[in-house]
């Protein structure tokens, strides 16, 4: 990867996002955002102080859906690329059943840019499940973290109760607050906050309780002008009507004109999801109840891709049932059309210029709107509009002048302002032009990517860019994050504490310096049935240099660097099947068996002091395994019994980090003394036991890839170092 430049990472996670022929409309997760992120990246990559930009989604390999969703990286321009990353199976699901999955999405995209070599610059998250992952990620990286909401989930539950709708069924449908819980993370965590308008920073952001005090910058999105260019330019330029655009002309009229007795009439234009915040009822109740309307033009609601309106999501499904039943309590037949798909890429902009061309009006009647892409690009192609008086509509008719505003929750408003526009020429015109002349002046892509580069420069070290060279430059040093560490370093060396990096304190203190010396190559870490605390305790008593990683309580814990993070992670993926209670419950009759003080139990470790004799281990994994209790037993030291969740143990843990950070198995090298530290030490890494170990690994000898090492302690981590080429 070029290294001149800035490398920025964007997230959209939810929804199907390809390069080619983006299937907008298709349902509730595929709008606005879709073609929004696909734009920004593209322009953004032809900013000269780019380097590299991937647009990060989920990848979905699903029969009902094309197979392009599937492929790992797509390049969709010069130096862009869509990057998708696996979490929560294969199968397309709604956003809203993403979140239990977002931990596997941000270990996925930690190895991917560990194979990358090069840690992104800045982090930008699109809409709360993003924001999120971007957060994390910019937090493990030490990179600065954008946001972007798109829309907030505190607004949509003030609306959704508004309308009806029971607090629980909303938080059952959307999760709406787990939603508006990372929202508020995000706003307190964000460097900077992208809006397209002022109204989202006071009328949805200004809800939040940390929505007050964060840097907001207002970026309104762009369109591209070569695709949404006005209807006259096909009349004054013929070269424009080319084979491809006239048959893509001829099945929009052929499309429009099967529902329609008279399609020479202007008609009304209308482009949404089937969501009843769209305000679809409310569009027909006002045509449908005016008899000018009726009278002067027709109708066309293109609201979403569907095919059977019985599989569709129970919103959806909703929304375009009552459309049907409208459509026969106004008698609309000959005078709506509802064709069933469209292609945003080709026909939609054909469709915006059809209808200027039939001196007809766009519609955006949505209860809420925080912005209103359609808009600017109806706007674009010379078509007046009529849009709903909230959110973002409100500073694109301030910027443009180019239609009206009512209140949505109206019919008789909307239907009056439809009226108004239709049968005025003169105002007809003036609408069209401000659109076509004022879309070009405030929302263009090229102008929303230079200033989004300069707010990333701001937050960057200062830097030399492309645009700025005069000579030889070098950045600025900065500190550098667990997750920049683990990315760049060659080895890693894993070591038990007690008995094996402590005992020789002249030994011990040797290898911190070789770790020092050798830190550029090497990065450590202690692997240790102690608690986080009582690690912390040794650390404190015996001096130690902070490690890279702490693997602590016989691997059920994973922590990162001097902020001792947690990996949510490792903590995700060891509680499939984890029952702590029921398994205390099952051993409540072991009279042998005695609970360890509370210091040594854990959320995901039962510990136990227990003499091993009479196959008592044995009685104790049969009975768990008679209640269908799956664990992992860990005895060792002739007295402690460790039980943890199956996929928990200190070599699985060391597994996860080495796979997560992408260390080949030669380059990870683990240390231990006793049984509790086997599955480590005959895992997959290069393994050392030091020679003061406990006669439970006399069995390990001969075994490939495991040294048994004369020396004692930490002497025998040093001659392990050296036996595995680690250090010369």
């Amino acid at each position: 990867m070029e290294k001149n430049g800035t490398y920025i990472q964007l997230f959209s996670v939810h929804g199907l996002i390809r390069g080619d022929t983006p299937e907008l409309g298709r349902d509730a997760d595929t709008g606005g955002q879709v073609k929004y992120v696909l734009e920004l990246a593209k322009a953004l990559g032809q900013n000269e102080d780019v380097a590299q930009v991937d647009l990060v989604t989920r990848l979905i390999d699903d029969k009902r859906v094309d197979k392009a969703y599937s492929k790992p990286i797509e390049q969709i321009a010069d130096n862009v690329r869509l990057i998708r990353i696996r979490c929560g199976g294969k199968k397309y699901i709604r956003k809203e059943l993403l979140w239990p999955h977002l931990e596997d999405f941000i270990d996925n995209t930690t190895r991917f840019i560990t194979s990358q070599k090069r840690v992104p610059d800045i982090f930008h998250g699109h809409y709360a499940d993003a924001g999120y992952i971007a957060m994390e990620l910019a937090s493990a990286f030490d990179s600065p973290f954008i946001f972007t909401g798109h829309s907030l989930g505190r607004p949509k539950k003030m609306k959704l109760t508004a309308d009806g709708l029971s607090a629980s069924r909303i938080d059952k449908h959307y999760k709406i607050e787990k939603r508006i819980s990372v929202e508020e993370k995000i706003m307190q965590k964000a460097d900077r906050i992208i809006t397209s308008t002022g109204q989202e920073i006071q009328e949805q952001y200004g809800l939040y309780t940390n929505g007050k005090s964060c840097d907001f910058h207002i970026l309104p999105p762009g369109i591209d002008l070569e695709t949404f260019y006005p209807y006259y330019d096909i009349q004054l330029d013929s070269e424009l009507l080319n084979e491809e655009l006239k048959q893509t002309r001829l099945t929009l009229l052929k499309e429009l004109h099967r529902f329609w007795n008279t399609p020479e009439k202007p008609f009304i234009l209308a482009l949404c999801r089937p969501d009843h915040r769209k305000n679809i009822s409310g569009l027909l109740e006002a045509y449908g109840t005016s008899k000018e309307l009726k009278a002067m033009a027709n109708l066309a609601i293109f609201a979403g891709i569907r095919s059977n309106i019985a599989t569709m999501e129970e919103n959806e499904q909703a929304v375009l049932t009552d459309m049907l039943l409208q459509m026969d309590r106004y008698d609309l037949y000959g005078k709506l059309a509802i064709p069933k798909k469209h292609d945003f890429s080709t026909e939609v902009p054909e469709l915006y210029r059809i209808c200027a061309e039939s001196g007809g009006v766009f519609v955006n009647p949505a209860l809420t709107e925080p912005f209103g892409l359609t808009l600017i690009e109806a706007s674009a192609c010379g078509l007046p509009i009529v849009a709903t008086n909230d959110g973002g509509p409100k500073d694109i008719m301030k910027n443009c002048t180019n239609g009206l505003l009512v209140d949505a929750s109206q019919p008789q408003e909307i239907a009056d302002a439809l009226f108004s526009v239709l049968v005025d020429e003169n105002g007809w015109q003036k609408y069209s032009n401000n659109g076509i002349t004022c879309i070009r002046e405030h929302y263009s892509w090229q102008a929303h990517s230079s200033k989004t580069v300069e707010i990333i420069k701001d937050l960057l070290p200062k830097k030399i860019y492309p645009s700025q060279q005069t000579g030889n430059s070098t950045m600025q040093p900065k500190k550098v994050s667990y997750g920049k560490r683990l990315t760049n370093v060659k080895n890693i060396l894993i070591t038990d504490i007690d008995n094996t990096l402590v005992g020789d304190d002249t030994a011990m203190n040797e290898l911190f310096n070789l770790l020092y010396e050798h830190r550029e190559s090497l990065a450590w870490g202690v692997a240790t049935g102690r608690s986080l605390e009582l690690t912390l305790e040794a650390m404190t008593e015996y001096n130690f240099p902070m490690p890279d990683a702490l693997v602590c309580s016989v691997g059920t814990e994973i922590y990162y660097g001097p902020d001792l993070r947690l990996d949510k992670g490792w903590q995700k993926y060891i509680s499939r099947q984890w029952y702590p209670e029921r398994i205390k419950e099952a051993l409540n009759d072991f009279s042998y068996l005695v609970f360890q003080e509370a210091e040594g139990q854990r959320s995901h470790k039962i510990s136990y002091y227990l003499q091993e004799k009479e196959d008592r281990l044995s009685a104790i994994q049969k009975c768990l395994g008679e209640q269908r209790l799956r664990t992992n037993l860990i005895y060792s030291h002739g007295q402690f019994l460790d039980i943890l969740p199956l996929r928990a143990s200190k070599g699985k843990a060391i597994d996860y980090l080495r796979n997560k950070f992408d260390f080949p198995v030669r380059n990870v090298m683990v240390a231990g003394d006793s049984g509790n530290d086997e599955d480590m030490i005959s895992g997959h890494a290069r393994g050392l036991v030091v020679g003061n170990h406990s006669s439970e690994l006399n069995h390990l000898r001969g075994k490939r890839n495991i040294y048994f090492s004369s020396q004692g302690y930490a002497g025998g981590i040093i001659d392990g170092l050296r036996h595995y080429g680690f250090i010369p």
